[in-house]
């Protein structure tokens, strides 16, 4: 009998270390994925130390509770307190809890990472930060928006640079309808190739790419092209507008013009007119 008693124990005790043992392993398989995550994400190291500590509490919780199952001690108590205890603190951090799996949600699937330039809802930004709660964003205007992690899983994102340095942009430009639209895509064309942040690459498909669109007494032009500072792409495109307008003015190409003095700039010359409207 004494040797059954020791056989028992042994056994006991067998069973408490595979279920430790499991519980680290468990743990440390875990951690693991935490460590590749902050890598793939390129995000900070440690910012998702909560959840690894909430995952680490459940799962030695847990253990506990298998152990002392093990040596036939009643956890009924224990484990309905826990229950309960974790039903309260549940609802009471419902929205931290929400924010956190929506967190693991963006960092797993890479979604975007710091650095990439996205649209959510109205807003356009570079992230600047993802932490396991929320995500920041810096718009062209310098501001800093920090957005739930559970609100960004629920709006359409659009990835623009999706880890790159380049992004399309565009402008639109209204000339009037007299004038020759060629003329004006070549001098539009002329300026951006004299842009530092203007990519033009045809072997990388960087081209410049124009649509034109015909109105009552109106030609809008919108072109398209790449540049290399998406973080101040509303900067870039205010220096290349005005450079278009000069550009324009040298060459005598102007804006919609009022029916009646149209009328009267395709009677006379076209420097008299501009003369006396400037």
């Amino acid at each position: 009998m004494y040797d059954t008693l020791n056989w028992n124990l042994i056994i006991l005790i067998a069973q408490s270390l595979a279920i430790i043992f499991a519980g680290f392993v468990l743990v440390s398989v875990f951690n693991r994925f935490i460590r590749i995550a902050e890598e793939r994400v390129q995000v900070r190291k440690g910012q998702l130390i909560y959840i690894r500590r909430f995952f680490q509490i459940i799962i030695y919780t847990i253990t506990v509770i298998l152990i002392l199952w093990t040596f036939d001690i009643d956890v009924t108590g224990v484990a309905a307190g826990l229950g309960v205890g974790a039903l309260i603190i549940g609802f009471g951090l419902k929205e931290i809890i929400e924010n956190w799996v929506s967190g693991l949600l963006i960092i797993s699937g890479k979604t975007y990472r710091i650095g990439d330039m996205i649209v959510v809802d109205n807003l356009k930004g570079i992230v600047t930060d993802i932490s396991l709660r929320t995500t920041k964003l810096r718009t062209y205007d310098r501001n800093e928006i920090i957005i739930p992690n559970s609100t960004m899983l629920k709006q359409n994102i659009i990835n623009i640079t999706s880890g790159k340095d380049e992004v399309i942009v565009s402008i639109k430009i209204n000339i009037d309808y007299y004038f020759d639209v060629e003329k004006a895509k070549f001098l539009i064309g002329s300026v951006l190739r004299n842009q530092s942040n203007v990519v033009v690459d045809d072997d990388r498909r960087r081209e410049i790419r124009y649509v034109v669109i015909l109105k009552d007494w109106t030609v809008e032009i919108e072109t398209l092209f790449w540049i290399n500072e998406p973080e101040n792409e509303e900067f870039i495109k205010s220096k290349i507008t005005e450079q278009i307008k000069i550009k324009f003015e040298e060459e005598n190409i102007l804006p919609p013009i009022p029916g009646i003095i149209r009328r009267e700039y395709l009677s006379r010359d076209k420097q008299d007119i501009i003369d006396e409207t400037m």
